[in-house]
């Protein structure tokens, strides 16, 4: 799959219908479109190719070969949090995964819809605080202060704060010349999001616990491209602490949990300067524990994109920690993280994991293959009917993965306000908020009722 190379935009916002209509009871919508085939195809190879041609030197010297990289600063969600949503402190556990979301789904829980909208709002945070301009001296850094981002992103009645601005680095060694070359190409750490805590009262009394989210925004600079084309299994660390726990509870045949290795590069690759992800983390959450610790207490981590697979890295280590602390990830256009070793390890510790899928993004079919999974629903990544020969070469390559959690599968095919289907549509945050906003049930896929509505 060949995909363009350049900064991405944040998620265009979204505007509430400015004519009156006439409110009826929800109804169906159902689309009759042909369904349309989407090419698979992942040449990681040659994208990795296109991606070397495009950084060589006497490209960049040329401007007229590479798209514009200004991106104007995003304007902010237009639908704001309210405190006085409904309250669901008795059932705070029921919606944080607990009973894994069991009858929450289809049809879809109206509490857990508000939540994972939410939930999908700091994501739209971490992308808007987020420098975009590649001319800016504060390129891929946090345009705002902690004191005021939810404030400047629009979202000023959250009742949360933020306590930490988080960083990405890549593990990618750069040859000499990239000193040289613009800072799109040369960034090797970037704010890739933030930690924060409930700290409204009210708000606090509503969820029934003290909140803390760790939200992470989706690949915008181009070492995180080349870090996700790095798309082999590879081991996962496991932290001194959990070896007992985890040889205990490790595979019969004594093997290990396996990672894609460009994410788990993003998620522990460090600078002189600056720690890495895994370790900012950790230590946050260490402190806010520390003085909330006898509280009633929930972490959930949530992300787009990339920011789905490092929510899911995040959430598996912190569990492998704070083994008492309920961990919950909602992620957004996820693709898969790691192997079926990986999902035992993930269960087995009690993470809890909500993944919105849109199934016309084929962000969330890669990378690799999965073999034999009851949550592989797609024929053409599911490889079970393939011969054995076939399947063990693929395994010795260590492409096999699996998918984790429970899964919310949306489709943008049934949206009436969406008027394409293309690759990037598909995958923008935007659209999933507008489909999670819109979706009933499997056997009524869209409300007529849905508020959310999309500007093209």
């Amino acid at each position: 799959m060949r995909l363009p190379i350049k900064t991405l935009r944040p998620p265009p916002s979204t505007l509430p219908s400015t004519q009156n209509h006439t409110i009826l009871k929800p109804r169906c919508i159902t689309m009759t479109q042909p369904s349309k085939q989407t090419n698979l195809s992942t040449d990681t190879r040659e994208a990795a190719l296109h991606l070397e041609k495009m950084i060589n030197l006497e490209h960049i010297h040329n401007n007229n070969n590479f798209p514009s990289m200004q991106s104007s600063p995003p304007s902010s969600s237009t639908i704001p949090f309210n405190l006085k949503a409904e309250r669901i402190g008795k059932r705070w556990k029921e919606y944080q995964g607990m009973s894994n979301w069991d009858g929450l789904l289809d049809p879809l829980d109206d509490n857990l819809r508000a939540e994972i909208l939410r939930y999908g709002h700091f994501v739209e945070a971490a992308y808007n605080s987020f420098e975009f301009d590649p001319s800016s001296p504060n390129y891929a850094n946090c345009r705002y202060p902690k004191s005021t981002l939810f404030e400047r992103c629009g979202l000023p009645n959250t009742g949360y704060k933020v306590t930490k601005h988080l960083r990405a680095t890549s593990g990618i060694q750069l040859p000499n010349w990239v000193d040289k070359a613009p800072s799109w190409v040369s960034t090797q750490s970037s704010y890739v999001g933030y930690v924060a805590v409930c700290e409204n009262k009210e708000e606090i009394k509503r969820l029934g616990r003290r909140d803390i989210v760790v939200a992470y925004r989706g690949t915008t600079t181009c070492l995180e491209w080349l870090e996700n084309f790095r798309a082999t299994l590879t081991n996962l660390p496991i932290p001194c602490s959990s070896k007992r726990a985890f040889e205990k509870n490790c595979a019969m045949d004594g093997s290990g949990p396996m990672v894609e290795s460009g994410f788990l590069s993003l998620y522990t690759s460090f600078l002189a300067n600056w720690s890495s992800l895994q370790e900012m983390v950790k230590q946050e959450i260490s402190r806010i524990i520390q003085n909330y610790g006898e509280e009633p207490l929930s972490l959930t981590v949530t992300g787009h994109s990339l920011g789905a697979a490092l929510a899911t890295l995040t959430a598996y280590d912190i569990k492998t920690i704070f083994h008492r602390l309920p961990v919950t990830v909602i992620s957004f256009g996820g693709p898969r993280v790691g192997d079926r070793n990986f999902r035992q390890q993930l269960e087995r510790q009690g993470t809890k994991v909500l993944r919105i899928v849109n199934s016309d993004d084929v962000i969330t079919k890669v990378p690799g293959f999965v073999f034999d999974d009851d949550v592989a629903s797609d024929g053409a990544v599911h490889m079970a009917g393939f011969p054995n020969w076939i399947q063990k070469r693929v395994e010795e390559a260590q492409w096999v993965y699996a998918e984790v959690g429970r899964e919310l599968r949306l489709c943008s095919r049934d949206s009436p306000y969406l008027g394409s289907t293309n690759v990037a549509t598909c995958h923008e945050l935007n659209t999933y908020l507008h489909l999670v906003d819109g979706f009933v049930s499997s056997t009524c896929p869209f409300r007529a009722s849905a508020k959310r509505f999309l500007r093209r």
